[in-house]
């Protein structure tokens, strides 16, 4: 049905904003399939690069799964980087950033992370709260290799700064110990 509404707006003149949700109706089917090459393709047929952008930025709103998340998100970066503004480049790359750092986790526990993925410090910190100190050292170790010359709104001193806080508040003991004396 999509892919007949689609020749049918190459045959008529349809608005702007219909065209805009038939496509965006479109690529979220596909990526909720998991389609992503299908989901590429249409992305590519699209010719007004500004009906694209607006089609992608509104899909990766609809928070979909982790892939369809990362998928977006990468796509904008290669393609409309420049035509993104600072702050939603650095929102973009975050849930980029999130979304690898959510493909470290063992799979059955991702889906209790995914709302953080727009938020990687914020993940971590509810991994560090959580105890999942293994989970954190690999999720920190991915987190230095993305963030290798990037500006997205953290740096790695900020991820030090939460380790050492954290790290702080494990040694602190609210009360004293005494001695037991016979």
């Amino acid at each position: 049905d999509y892919e007949l509404c689609e020749e049918w707006g190459h045959l008529y003149p349809v608005p702007r904003e219909d065209l805009i949700n038939l496509h965006r109706e479109h690529l979220l089917h596909l990526l909720e399939m998991g389609d992503m090459e299908k989901a590429l393709q249409l992305l590519q047929r699209i010719e007004d690069p500004g009906v694209c952008l607006a089609i992608s930025e509104q899909s990766l709103d609809q928070h979909l799964n982790l892939a369809a998340s990362h998928f977006l998100a990468d796509y904008l970066t290669a393609h409309f980087y420049s035509s993104l503004t600072t702050a939603r480049r650095n929102e973009i790359q975050a849930l980029y950033i999130g979304s690898k750092v959510l493909l470290t986790l063992p799979e059955l526990s991702r889906g209790n992370y995914f709302h953080l993925s727009s938020r990687p410090l914020l993940m971590l910190e509810q991994l560090l709260m959580n105890m999942k100190v293994d989970w954190v050292a690999v999720a920190v170790q991915r987190l230095h290799q993305l963030l290798a010359g990037q500006e997205i709104g953290f740096t790695v001193g900020d991820i030090d700064n939460l380790l050492s806080k954290y790290a702080e508040k494990a040694l602190n003991f609210p009360f004293t110990l005494k001695e037991k004396r016979s």
